[in-house]
């Protein structure tokens, strides 16, 4: 049986413990037969080469971060698939610049998540203070529309954690109103064949739980978008955390199966 966890972040990023090769011998321990490497991307765009350290790695040592995958791709690929990806920011404006850097590289797949809307972080707590709840939908809204985007891009096989707003604001589930921009959201997965991220990295956040909530989850069946696996690890530890567990609510809510990506191309693994 396939065994997959593609979302795992190192040292680089400058908030997660363990390089790359711990993470590969923890899979190994877990019995995963495919590890996704997939830090964060370098902020291309940005005129400084490492603006914000302790969240991404610097641009100067992206090549660096390839070249380390390549060669633990090699050095274990008698005991487990290493496949190397990155998780992209989605800035729609630098888009093409982005398209540039990830074409020099031979990845396995690329992660689309949206980690900023307006220029704030999803995960800014704050920026629900004191917002009426007319405008609590028109920000819910403008979040699924640059994941809808993200997904008609073309460039990312796998979008990761796409309700993440919620992780230290619980009551984001609750906002009303963004229904048709989610299932407009679900709809681009389906139709660019690729695939949505079951993110098990809830858990550490005020939320609890995963990304994203069955609800989406339901109407992602409905509209045959495929899912795949990620636990967001940012210890070794937490490589496959709730492998199985998801697998079992997925098979509950229907789904006959996952993927996951290697040279691009989709694998599906029966549940």
């Amino acid at each position: 049986m396939a065994k997959f966890d593609l979302h795992t972040h190192h040292d680089r990023c400058g908030h997660a413990d363990g390089v790359i090769e711990d993470y590969i011998r923890s899979a190994i321990e877990a019995g995963m037969t495919a590890i996704g490497i997939s830090d964060h991307s370098p902020y291309f765009a940005h005129p400084e080469e490492q603006p914000f350290p302790g969240i991404a790695m610097a641009r100067s040592e992206f090549p660096n971060y390839i070249a380390q995958v390549l060669e633990l791709k090699e050095r274990y690929k008698d005991k487990i698939d290493v496949l190397l990806g990155v998780e992209s920011d989605y800035f729609p404006e630098s888009i093409e610049l982005y398209r540039s850097e990830y074409a020099k590289y031979p990845f396995d797949y690329i992660i689309g998540s949206v980690h900023q809307t307006r220029g704030i972080s999803i995960f800014n707590r704050n920026r629900w203070n004191n917002l009426e709840p007319a405008v609590q939908t028109i920000e819910k809204r403008h979040y699924y529309e640059l994941i809808r985007d993200s997904a008609n891009t073309g460039l990312f096989q796998v979008l990761g954690h796409i309700d993440a707003m919620k992780a230290y604001y619980p009551a984001f589930s609750d906002i009303r109103g963004a229904e048709a921009e989610i299932d407009e959201a679900l709809q681009a997965v389906a139709a660019n064949d690729i695939a949505l991220e079951i993110n098990t990295s809830g858990k550490t956040k005020d939320v609890g739980g995963w990304y994203p909530s069955d609800a989406i989850l339901e109407r992602a069946l409905h509209f045959g978008a495929d899912v795949t696996f990620g636990s967001d690890a940012h210890k070794p530890s937490r490589v496959g955390d709730e492998w199985d567990d998801v697998r079992k609510r997925l098979k509950e809510i229907g789904f006959a199966r996952w993927v996951y990506f290697k040279e691009k191309r989709k694998i599906v693994a029966p549940l």
